[in-house]
């Protein structure tokens, strides 16, 4: 598999173990720039573990990840990729706008960063208060706030949409499609298949493996389902795999998106 001009992130081969457990054996995909990948699948498949692996912090039996041009974790990357976590990483004592300008002073920035990163994500009228008197939604929002310090290039975010209700992650949504405009590429996991249909591209995930590689209309037309959930369960009946090119979804996909 030859690398895209257009990905991001490109990894070949990768190959992880836990103990005596196989996370990954020789997996291969590609992230594209610009846009909005979601990284869909049930927990356990693999997301977290191929986010960390993208960010360098995973340790690797074989493989490689290359992002942005360099090796995964390189030094020059570490203002051009962000990384947010599951747990917001917040200090619950300190207020909305210390806690963005503790991490803008650690990373070389200056207070405007952190202002412009609390605007981005809309807690202006929040800055003056307590980290840890805010909701879990706000809380998020925070650490997302801290993922955008310094204009990164790969924003991942694993899960930051999980526990919040309807409204919440509609509005995060949105957040994250601003910023996918402004140029930069987001890679945002999670194990609810509605937010499918909000992304670019679709990476689906089950069991270590990239089941499909498609887009959110590629995915319903390539399997005839009415729905993100509908159509992952099919393709987990059907039994297909990427690497399956005469498979009839992936036939049926390449149709769908002439």
């Amino acid at each position: 598999m030859m690398n895209k001009p257009d990905a991001a992130v490109a990894v070949r081969g990768l190959t992880v173990r836990r103990g005596s457990r196989t996370v990954f054996d020789g997996l291969d995909v590609d992230i594209i720039r610009g846009s909005v990948t979601g990284l869909l699948g049930p927990s356990g498949c693999g997301k977290s573990t191929l986010m960390r692996s993208i960010v360098g912090v995973q340790k690797t039996r074989g493989g490689t990840v290359t992002v942005l041009g360099d090796r995964a974790g390189s030094r020059g990357l570490r203002r051009r990729v962000s990384y947010a976590t599951q747990s917001a990483a917040v200090y619950d004592d300190l207020s909305v706008r210390d806690n963005l300008r503790y991490f803008a002073r650690a990373a070389g920035l200056g207070r405007r960063d952190a202002d412009r990163a609390i605007d981005t994500v809309g807690l202006t009228e929040h800055a003056r208060g307590l980290a840890g008197d805010l909701s879990g939604g706000q809380r998020s929002r925070v650490s997302l706030a801290v993922a955008l310090l310094g204009d990164p290039e790969l924003i991942v975010l694993d899960e930051p949409t999980v526990g919040l209700d309807p409204v919440l992650r509609d509005e995060l949504w949105s957040t994250f499609r601003g910023i996918a405009d402004t140029g930069a590429t987001l890679l945002v996991s999670s194990h609810v298949m509605d937010e499918a249909t909000r992304c670019d591209r679709l990476l689906l995930m089950r069991e270590g493996r990239v089941i499909a590689d498609t887009t959110p209309a590629g995915l319903l037309a390539a399997t005839g389902a009415a729905d993100a959930d509908a159509a992952f369960l099919e393709l987990i009946r059907s039994g297909a795999h990427p690497d399956a090119a005469d498979h009839p979804l992936t036939r049926r996909e390449r149709r769908a998106e002439r």
